[in-house]
């Protein structure tokens, strides 16, 4: 332990090395080896699909996915797609890596919170960045959306929100933190003004009866993935999955499990007494990362990154001493949730229990029960933060 307690492992600069080194050795590398990932042509088509103005969710082929992405990606994308491959690619994954860096950088924490959450999110960052996931600037807006309301920059906190849920629902999750919000009103009509620029926005490029027809096929795409979800090995690490692949039934219907999971993450804003008190917000933030993937049929091993965040927000803010269920459930996580895609976990187990059966899930939606049990029950006000 002391060996990590040496200075350079809480420095910022070194951290954002780590990261930036991360985000640009396996850009480069992964390409020069293997090519253009499947996910990043996929982002790549929806720009040139989105300027030729024809369907932006094509049927999947043998060889590639179909795109599940809202019409404003296309322009999100853009800056990116019109660059070689190599660069373009990497540069993407880059500028994902920045800002769920930065995102981490603005909560109210201490340095060395800071950099627990590094260090423990950084295999996940990994896996995220080996498959050029989104997912890693899902993390950062919901992040980011807590940390500007908190600032009192209503405006920027609705910008985020809006642009996640134009660009793939999850953002809309932002919307939790609602509450904390001390000019609710301004951010109601910042959120209703993002709504309508980032609706039009794609318009301006393209025509009203091409993005409105494309948000039609977008729904229809969603809807078709969450019935597909049930039946793919690789989908569905979810409450969700876990329970119908252990049970033997992936008929069942996933409202009751919705519908309990709403009630426990809802009861937590009966303690409307607590919303001022910081250690109850972070335990909030940590809550919603970790309820946007466990309710989620679109969840997959790249889309716990999200939930790893809010895993290590919980775990740096408990009070000292931190006691040895907080060490063993930390641990838990890392190893069955974050470590199970690994190389280094037993293969044996992760084909025949982890994957199969949706087990992932299982130890972050521990955390999850423990972080609502404290929301409604403990004094949040001992937590531990900047103040």
């Amino acid at each position: 332990m002391r060996f990590w307690r040496k200075p350079i492992f809480t420095d910022y600069r070194f951290l954002l090395i780590v990261w930036v080194s991360l985000a640009l050795f396996v850009g480069v590398i992964r390409q020069l080896l293997h090519g253009l990932h499947g996910n990043y042509q996929i982002y790549k088509l929806v720009f040139f699909h989105f300027i030729d103005k024809v369907s932006l969710y094509p049927p999947p082929t043998a060889v590639m996915d179909s795109n599940h992405y809202g019409p404003l990606f296309g322009l999100i994308i853009a800056p990116f797609a019109v660059l070689p491959d190599l660069v373009g690619g990497t540069l993407w994954v880059l500028a994902n890596v920045l800002l769920l860096f930065y995102a981490v950088y603005q909560l109210p924490l201490k340095r060395w919170q800071h950099a627990v959450i590094y260090w423990f999110c950084l295999n996940s960052l990994f896996v995220a960045v080996v498959n050029v996931q989104f997912n890693i600037a899902i993390a950062a807006i919901i992040v980011l959306s807590f940390t500007f309301l908190k600032k009192e920059k209503e405006g920027w906190a609705a910008l985020l929100i809006m642009v996640g849920a134009f660009v793939k629902l999850y953002g809309i999750v932002g919307l939790s933190f609602f509450f904390f919000s001390k000019h609710k009103l301004r951010f109601v009509a910042w959120c209703a003004f993002w709504a309508v620029i980032l609706f039009v926005l794609p318009m301006a490029f393209t025509s009203p009866d091409y993005i409105i027809a494309q948000y039609g096929e977008w729904f229809h795409s969603l809807v078709g993935k969450n019935n597909d979800n049930a039946f793919a090995v690789m989908q569905d690490i979810s409450v969700f999955g876990m329970v119908r692949r252990v049970a033997g039934h992936p008929e069942w219907s996933n409202l009751p499990l919705l519908l309990v999971g709403l009630l426990a993450f809802g009861s937590t804003y009966l303690r409307f007494d607590k919303f001022r008190q910081e250690g109850f917000q972070l335990l909030m933030l940590a809550s919603v990362l970790l309820f946007t993937v466990l309710f989620s049929t679109g969840s997959e091993q790249n889309t716990y990154l999200i939930a790893m965040v809010g895993v290590a927000v919980w775990f740096v803010i408990q009070p000292h001493p931190i006691k040895k269920w907080q060490w063993g459930m930390l641990a838990f996580v890392f190893i069955f949730t974050s470590m199970a895609p690994s190389d280094l976990f037993p293969r044996f187990l992760y084909k025949n229990y982890m994957q199969p059966y949706s087990l992932m899930a299982f130890p972050c939606l521990l955390v999850w029960i423990v972080i609502v049990y404290e929301m409604l029950f403990k004094q949040s006000k001992d937590y531990i933060s900047r103040q």
